[in-house]
């Protein structure tokens, strides 16, 4: 009876150490912060870069509410950038919680690596054979070239002419002009509207009254109307979060 018990005890001991062992390639990966629609850790884009996509990025979401985040990285800190891309994804939840529309365009420039890591709702969209046709013939030939971001835009490009649903035609962010920032966009329409009638009633006064009553009320339309556009401008810019997606490993990856 005791000797049976050692023999359990000990088998519980060695099931425990090989559980314990191998727990720390899933679990002590870091995260980069989800600064944006475009996170480069690694550096591999100009400000110009970065920009133009965040434009396209956010493009695509406003028509299809689907979430593609762009992310360079350091390192994959010893794991497969298949693992390190499904965990990336649900750790910042991009896509929404309910349709699972998110995106990744992963690229790992030390380990020579890419992936397109796709949330469970997009699987029927971005199948495994699709993502790898991007990759391979829009990604890695520029990656390969020395071109970085070149492959990057060309990778995001195809990407989003399938979510779309435009396949055959120059993707969104190519045929539409972004709004310049702090331009007459960036006022909310009934600030406008406050506005057009504040200032017609100020003409009349001042032409009645004049003096400095009149530069007062001058003054405080024209503060409304920067807090206005500032204030737009500033939730544009830190608006950016995933919605709660998750992933279970659809895509493809690649190497050069």
């Amino acid at each position: 009876m005791i000797h049976r018990a050692v023999v359990t005890l000990v088998a519980w001991l060695c099931l425990t150490c090989v559980g314990v062992a191998q727990t720390p390639a899933t679990t002590s990966l870091t995260f980069p912060t989800l600064t944006g629609r475009v996170v480069d850790e690694a550096g591999l884009l100009s400000a110009g870069d970065r920009a133009s996509l965040t434009t396209s990025l956010a493009d695509l979401e406003a028509r299809t509410m689907d979430q593609l985040v762009i992310v360079t990285l350091k390192s994959l800190q010893g794991t497969t950038i298949e693992d390190y891309g499904y965990q990336l994804g649900r750790q910042w939840g991009i896509g929404q919680k309910v349709k699972d529309n998110g995106v990744l365009l992963i690229v790992a420039p030390t380990e020579r690596k890419v992936r397109i890591e796709v949330g469970y709702g997009l699987e029927g969209t971005l199948t495994d054979a699709m993502t790898k046709v991007i990759i391979e013939n829009a990604i890695l030939p520029s990656f390969k070239a020395g071109d970085f971001a070149g492959g990057i835009k060309n990778g995001t490009g195809q990407i989003i002419q399938l979510l779309v649903g435009d396949a055959g035609s120059v993707p969104t962010a190519a045929t539409k002009t972004a709004t310049p920032a702090g331009s007459s966009a960036d006022t909310p329409v009934w600030l406008v509207i406050l506005l057009g009638v504040g200032g017609v009633g100020v003409l009349i006064f001042c032409a009645v009254t004049g003096g400095a009553a009149c530069r007062g009320i001058i003054q405080i339309l024209f503060l409304l109307a920067l807090s206005g556009r500032g204030g737009s401008s500033r939730d544009r810019s830190s608006s950016f979060s995933g919605g709660g997606g998750s992933f279970g490993g659809g895509g493809s990856s690649g190497s050069w």
